[in-house]
């Protein structure tokens, strides 16, 4: 398993519960989602401002289940870019139970860059490259 740089608390809201008492599974990719922005904006790749200045989406998406997850306990989920290629990466993710460690779900994605003003694919920046590269320890 992939050892992880960055992890993002999640509080699990009444909201996200289905009427079987447990988390509902596309919560699952919203808390994915929470984490991959939370880990942009750690790296410095985007302030938060318009997305359309970041230019990155989503290709493809995995989740397996592992555990539920109920509400209100304590969750974080870990995130790691695993293969940086010409135009897309490759992003694991744990999601784990903050006090005990079990493992709840486990995931991955593949992430493209992309220019939204053209509304095409691009190769990933260099300052990107470099970033992840170090931040992740890859050669």
């Amino acid at each position: 398993m992939a050892e992880f740089h960055f992890y993002h608390p999640v509080t699990v809201r009444y909201g996200d519960l289905d009427p079987q008492g447990h988390v509902n599974n596309a919560r699952y990719l919203t808390f994915m989602e929470q984490t991959r922005v939370s880990y942009v904006k750690h790296l410095g790749l985007w302030d938060g401002g318009s997305f359309f200045e970041f230019g990155m989406i989503m290709a493809d998406a995995q989740v397996t289940f592992r555990a539920p997850i109920l509400w209100g306990q304590p969750i974080r989920v870990g995130m790691r870019i695993v293969r940086l290629g010409t135009k897309s990466m490759d992003s694991v993710y744990l999601i784990e139970d903050t006090e005990t460690g079990q493992i709840l779900a486990d995931g991955s994605s593949v992430l493209v860059a992309y220019d939204y003003y053209t509304s095409s694919t691009i190769p990933i920046p260099d300052e990107w490259r470099k970033i992840i590269t170090e931040f992740e320890k890859l050669k």
